[in-house]
């Protein structure tokens, strides 16, 4: 038997839901994973993401998603969709909803108080006052995905902003 690794770092998991996991939820998981990257947490942080449904499992994102993140310099072509499962909660240490009904639905399948305490929506780290809800693009125009992208974006930064300080490796004392 092996002695554990005191050097082995366990990455912070956070999962993006929204309905499908083809427009917002996958816009999410690649602009957050990129700014951990960036910022030289990639292999502290593990960025997913899900859909409340299932309508789109196995599917890559909407067309449009993987347009949008190119022409901000992401690539969302690897994406493909999966379904928020009952061990989702398990798996990941930040359940973040893209709008207040995931939020819901996804307290509603919480088990516990300490899954349901994982919970959070995407725009609550965006100090917007009025705006909760990350907007749907899925019927709308190519404008809209990017409106909605620089919405991601934005309060994606806002997060992460709140969780580097608890993911960032101290300083060695001196």
């Amino acid at each position: 038997m092996t002695e554990p690794d005191p050097q082995r770092v366990i990455p912070f998991r956070v999962i993006f839901v929204c309905t499908g996991n083809i427009c917002r939820s996958p816009m999410a998981e690649v602009v957050f994973r990129d700014i951990a990257e960036k910022q030289g947490l990639g292999d502290r942080i593990i960025s997913t993401s899900a859909g409340t449904g299932d309508w789109h499992v196995g599917e890559q994102a909407d067309s449009r998603t993987i347009d949008a993140l190119a022409r901000r310099g992401y690539d969302g072509s690897r994406h493909r969709a999966r379904q928020f499962t009952a061990e989702s909660f398990a798996q990941n240490d930040l359940v973040v909803a893209l709008d207040r009904s995931h939020e819901r639905i996804l307290r509603q399948w919480a088990h516990d108080e300490s899954e349901e305490g994982k919970v959070t929506l995407l725009l609550s780290f965006e100090h917007h006052p009025t705006l909760l809800d990350v907007p749907d693009p899925y019927y709308a125009d190519a404008r809209m995905f990017d409106d909605v992208l620089g919405m991601i974006e934005s309060a994606s930064h806002g997060l992460f902003r709140q969780l580097e300080p608890a993911i960032r490796p101290s300083a060695p004392r001196v």
